[in-house]
């Protein structure tokens, strides 16, 4: 009995000293139930503004099982050659763009570095603009881009180019500040030029880093390349939306798993590849 008394006195001293470990604040409760209270006021507003019902939502899910049913069996349907091409109209996309952006990304990257643009406010702006370019979708590039140079492939891969040329180039930036100094300074002590720095003392050690990043963005973009022939830019994504208007819905379900293989390929094949680079 005299052990419970002292734990329960023991446990009041300590509760005394800090009650915030034992229970949180008046205030803080308080606040907790009102942000709780704004998170579920915004949460129905939302769900008013959209007119998110549970009567459209089941509306909605009785289409898709129909489209679903509609679906199966999968058909390749007469067109085969227009499919391929489509396919090997996305692959290629994919590539060149991200290819192009990462030529444009290397320099690019060295100059978002902070080990080698050491002047802040120009380290600030490069990184904004990356930022900026990043805040475009490739949709919005391939709209643009099929407005200026027309339909086809050469505005999907300038819309890839634009979209992924400051993702690599902030991802490249990254690698090349974490690198380690030693073997650029070494260069330096031996009357090395800066330049040389970069090329004998940083760019060895990114360079796996960086060709395993491209291969990861051409992995990614060769989904994105699917849905740019949607709006024109050219790829898989014309004939998907072509099938979709007239409703061949067994063609688009075909087509969506040869998508699916030919990504599951290059995914196997891109991470064989990355594996060996860093490994």
């Amino acid at each position: 009995m005299s052990t419970e008394r002292i734990a329960a006195a023991e446990v009041a001293r300590w509760r005394a000293r800090l009650p915030r470990a034992f229970a949180p604040a008046p205030a803080v409760r308080v606040a907790r139930v009102l942000a709780w209270a704004a998170f579920l006021g915004w949460l129905g507003a939302v769900l008013w503004w959209f007119d998110i019902t549970p009567a459209r939502l089941w509306r909605g899910l009785s289409g898709l099982f129909t489209i679903i049913r509609l679906m199966i069996p999968p058909s390749p349907g007469a067109q085969w050659a227009d499919i391929l091409k489509g396919l090997a109209q996305s692959v290629a996309m994919a590539f060149l763009g991200s290819f192009a952006a990462m030529v444009l990304a290397v320099p690019l990257g060295f100059l978002g570095a902070r080990n080698v643009v050491v002047n802040l406010l120009a380290h600030f702006s490069i990184r904004r603009v990356f930022d900026g370019l990043r805040g475009m979708d490739q949709l919005i590039w391939a709209l643009a881009f099929v407005r200026a140079v027309g339909l086809g492939p050469l505005a999907g891969v300038l819309a890839i180019m634009a979209a992924e040329v400051a993702v690599l180039a902030k991802l490249f930036a990254e690698a090349i500040e974490n690198a380690d100094p030693g073997q650029g300074e070494a260069v330096v002590a031996v009357g090395g030029h800066p330049l040389l720095r970069l090329r004998y003392g940083l760019l060895p050690q990114v360079l796996p880093v960086m060709l395993a990043q491209f291969l990861y963005a051409v992995e990614s973009n060769t989904r994105s390349a699917s849905i740019l022939g949607v709006v024109g830019a050219g790829g898989i994504g014309l004939q998907i939306a072509e099938r979709i208007k007239v409703r061949y819905w067994d063609e688009v379900l075909f087509i969506i798993l040869l998508i699916l293989a030919m990504v599951a390929a290059i995914d196997f094949i891109s991470a064989r590849i990355r594996r060996r680079l860093i490994g």
